[in-house]
């Protein structure tokens, strides 16, 4: 089981009224749509480390 990082992450509420919305549609919890949506971010940005591409691939 992959070890997560927690912590706390302030929001403007609206936009986490958006990103609820998507993540229902997405069949996904808010949580791990934001995750989704960071590491779909860093890939196309160059900036994903190689080893954790591979692990995301694997989930």
């Amino acid at each position: 089981m992959v070890k997560r990082k927690n912590f706390p992450l302030r929001i403007d509420p609206k936009l986490y009224e958006a990103l609820e919305t998507w993540s229902k549609d997405e069949f996904r919890s808010v949580n791990s749509h934001i995750e989704f949506l960071l590491r779909e971010s860093l890939k196309k940005a160059g900036r994903m480390p190689k080893k954790e591409e591979r692990n995301a691939e694997e989930d």
